[in-house]
């Protein structure tokens, strides 16, 4: 079966502007008879949602959280990338284009990815009308700093607060539109399935989470902006509300879900500390421009950091990585953090963490520079650990983060599923088999303020040709009953076992068998423990209270039960591959120095998967990567 991508023809400095030129128009008067909804708040979903308001459309924005100001968004603290070349370092839109394609390892659309360079531009203007307060040089100019898998300085950030800072200035358009009443939102609201009408999206069944209530929402388009599924691994970087289930449901109602298994290790986060843990914390890729990453030479090291003298120190990233040092990408950097620990140079009272030391940056460039820079990470970093970070390195681990796998879409970012549409994180698009730091925010923008905007108008003015459906349809009533059955299902099942203690155990075998590396028995063992913790997690789940009323153990099972069969296809998924790359390390399948080794002859693809059924393998369908503008090299950073 063959996807059609719709890559608009030209040159591909030219193919964005030629989609816009032969885009389809809503008129003014038309939008005014045409509802979105938006599912998710965060910067992709809120900046879709102001942008389709301010446009004149009607809009119903959902979010889980209380409020759209904690969506999970707040939580990239680093920067966004932009090729403006502030620094006059030899960026540009190309060279941001084939940084992004090199660090995803050639696993990307070329098309989607040099939008992303090509819009990044724009971005930093909107954001600066919007208000957001970007680091500035003593000048009054905008400041740039670098982030990992780039040698020139692209990235806008606000101190460490960038994605908070972002997410505030999407946050305050959108409730402009709230408060004009061109947008209804709906907070602390789940979306538990997708409604198709004749095959194409017209709408959603939410849960209020504060009273139970079940609620049919209709529509003309759907939009998926509900980011990744990163909590799949219990202890992960992310928040402990943040889930796939809206990926997954669609995922089963027809929306393909593409390379699931291309999960992201964060290599600077604070390291596991004990058996109680319910999520890590994330320290920004931004400290990796002045911190330097080390362990001690001798294994099992009992000495303070500051006591361990420079020449019985390993910086084992500049030493591996010369060219690019503490600034590998992320995979590699992860990577490289975990042989050493596993080797047994860890270090920490679990001997699980590498530090990450400012002693030279602050000896070259005074405290004060450091303050301005990184300062309310450093205060983060003493209020959960109680170290000065300015007087003792840091300790950092890798950690589960993002998810570069998503709901497959096409160039307009429209799903298998005609009207329904995948933004920001949720979609598949742009990062390839690994993400480039300092692009989640500005992917996230992007698809929200400029690139949905055309092509959810392009699909919606044949919208206005068809019958209107509302939630007195059939298809409603159908999806409903479904969503109210599962409900029942769990709070009447008599079992003994907590969600979490099912969550906790799958997260560590999937963290094992297809986290870091992987390998095909690993994998092939991994199904089979998951399969069979999946069976006792729906005879043996015990769900206390109610589906009539708020109910947190409720939410938390639906969401499990989506993890387990999101797990399953992310193993089958890293089974197929037979090679490494990016993000996705097959143990077999290295160089004679422990770098990924692609197999471009057999896998130059995206690998969708298609729902055929409960417990029945997805069907597997190859969508090509052809490389017209850069041709697949070895990706080395050394």
């Amino acid at each position: 079966m063959n996807l059609d991508a719709k890559i608009p023809s030209g040159p591909l400095e030219q193919k964005w502007e030629n989609y816009k030129r032969n885009a389809k128009l809503v008129n003014p008067a038309n939008r005014k008879k045409l509802k979105l909804i938006v599912v998710g708040t965060g910067l992709a979903g809120s900046s879709a949602a102001a942008s389709f308001a301010e446009m004149g459309y009607n809009v119903e924005a959902f979010c889980f959280q209380d409020s759209p100001r904690r969506a999970h968004s707040v939580a990239a603290q680093g920067g966004v990338n932009a090729s403006k070349n502030y620094k006059n370092d030899g960026d540009s839109v190309y060279r941001m284009f084939r940084d992004t394609l090199k660090g995803g390892d050639y696993r990307a659309r070329e098309a989607n990815v040099y939008r992303l360079a090509e819009c990044s531009m724009s971005l930093i203007d909107q954001a600066v009308a919007q208000g957001v307060p970007f680091g500035r040089e003593y000048s009054g100019y905008l400041n740039n700093r670098s982030f990992g898998g780039v040698q020139v300085s692209r990235t806008f950030y606000s101190r460490g607060q960038t994605g908070q800072q972002l997410l505030l200035g999407s946050y305050q358009a959108m409730m402009r539109q709230v408060n004009a009443g061109k947008i209804t939102l709906h907070s602390s609201h789940e979306m538990l399935d997708l409604v198709l009408v004749d095959g194409k999206a017209k709408g959603i069944i939410s849960r209020n989470l504060n009273t139970g209530e079940i609620k049919r929402h209709a529509a003309d388009a759907v939009i998926i902006a509900s980011g990744g599924f990163g909590k799949i691994f219990y202890l992960s970087t992310l928040a402990m509300g943040c889930n796939g289930s809206a990926i997954y449901r669609a995922y089963k109602k027809g929306a393909y879900i593409a390379n699931p298994s291309w999960t992201q290790i964060h290599p600077t986060s604070l390291p596991q500390s004990g058996k109680h843990q319910s999520k890590l914390t994330l320290m920004s890729e931004s400290l990796r421009n002045d911190g330097r990453i080390w362990v001690p030479k001798l294994k099992d090291e009992k000495r303070l950091p500051n006591d361990i003298p420079e020449e019985e120190r390993d910086y084992y990233l500049e030493r591996r990585y010369p060219a690019f040092g503490n600034l590998a990408p992320r995979d590699i950097a992860s990577r490289a953090a975990k042989e050493r620990i596993d080797k047994g140079y860890g270090v920490g009272p679990m001997k699980n963490a590498v530090y990450l030391d400012f002693s030279r940056a602050i000896n070259e460039y005074g405290k004060k520079t450091i303050e301005e820079r990184y300062g309310n990470l450093f205060t983060m970093y003493e209020k959960i650990t109680g170290i000065n970070a300015y007087k003792e390195p840091m300790k950092i681990s890798p950690a589960a983060h993002f998810s570069m796998g998503g709901l497959w879409v096409d160039y307009e970012l429209m799903t298998s599923i005609e009207g329904l549409f995948a933004l920001g994180e949720a979609n598949f698009a742009d990062h390839g088999a690994n993400r480039l730091g300092a692009n989640s925010l500005l992917k996230a923008c992007v698809d929200g303020y400029f690139i949905a905007p055309y092509t959810v108008s392009n699909y919606l003015a044949d919208a206005l040709l068809q019958e209107k459906v509302n939630t007195e349809h059939p298809a409603f009533e159908t999806a409903e009953n479904n969503v109210k059955n599962q409900s029942a299902t769990f709070v009447n099942n008599k079992g003994t076992r907590s969600v979490d203690s099912f969550h906790k155990e799958l997260g560590k075998i999937l963290y094992h068998y297809c986290g870091l590396s992987r390998t095909k028995e690993g994998l092939k063992e991994a199904i089979e423990q998951i399969s069979k913790l999946k069976k006792s997690f729906h005879k043996e789940v015990i769900v206390p209270g109610d589906e009539k009323s708020i109910n947190a153990e409720l939410e938390k099972a639906g969401r499990v039960a989506d993890y387990f069969d999101i797990a399953l296809l992310m193993c089958q998924d890293a089974l197929e591959r037979d090679e490494s790359c990016g993000a996705h390390f097959r143990e077999e399948y290295q160089t004679e120095d422990g770098e990924a080794k692609r197999n471009d002859d057999l896998f130059q693809f995206s690998s969708i998967w298609k729902f055929l059924g409960e417990d029945v393998p997805a069907e597997l369908i190859k969508e090509e990567f052809i490389f017209e503008y850069e041709q697949p090299t070895t990706r080395s950073y050394k």
